[in-house]
């Protein structure tokens, strides 16, 4: 049976056209966006997708527009919500509504410079590595366990743009692998930090000489 995700974004969402690309063992069941023009909900509808528009301007406060939301979502039982470059901070009601089954991807390694414009200051910060970062949401803002991660070298003759570039050609990388592992339920949470079902099997056979 395969996993049932529900994909968030604002934008072109190239993240999740990167999804949808990928031979995954899921079942896309609907792509939502806070802004009705979004491109990535004309490719969701190219591919006979569900593609719904809720737009967040046309309600009183994010609380109202996240039940909203959340109401929309929850019509489509998914096991998995996959932020694909949805540009809007959630509530913690809402995080809270879906802690464990909330993924994002954000472009830059976490915990250094989370929130908005990351290559420009990786590259202000003279930073020699860089990257993208898949983690569970959770209410503190671009942190929470983190799944995967990938780095590039930082050039010295780059700019956003290009470093922005490079970075991304990742994230369409490594979201796809982050949500097969979460739909093959291989990822394990302990204690905030998220590790693969086979690597603590194989520690434990390290340990103790025997399978668990």
């Amino acid at each position: 049976m395969s996993c049932r995700v529900v994909v968030l974004l604002s934008g072109r969402g190239s993240n999740f056209q990167a999804i949808a690309e990928a031979d995954l063992p899921i079942e896309i069941v609907a792509v939502i966006s806070n802004r009705p023009q979004a491109a990535g909900l004309a490719y969701a509808r190219g591919r006979g997708l569900t593609a719904v528009a809720l737009d967040h301007t046309a309600h009183a406060d994010r609380e109202a527009f996240d039940a909203l939301l959340a109401d929309e979502i929850d019509r489509h039982q998914p096991d998995l919500v996959v932020l694909a470059g949805y540009m809007r901070i959630l509530s913690p009601a809402f995080i809270a509504r879906y802690e464990g089954r909330l993924l994002n991807i954000h472009p830059s390694l976490l915990p250094m410079f989370p929130g908005l414009k990351t290559h420009e200051r990786a590259l202000a910060e003279g930073v020699k590595i860089h990257g993208c970062t898949v983690h569970f949401v959770t209410a503190m803002l671009d942190h929470g366990p983190i799944v995967i991660q990938a780095a590039v070298p930082v050039r010295a003759d780059d700019t956003a743009d290009a470093l922005a570039a490079r970075v991304l050609a990742q994230e369409h990388r490594i979201y796809p692998q982050a949500i097969r592992w979460f739909a093959e339920g291989r990822l394990v949470n302990m204690h905030g930090c998220v590790n693969l079902k086979d690597d603590l099997q194989s520690q434990a056979v390290l340990s103790t000489g025997t399978e668990l």
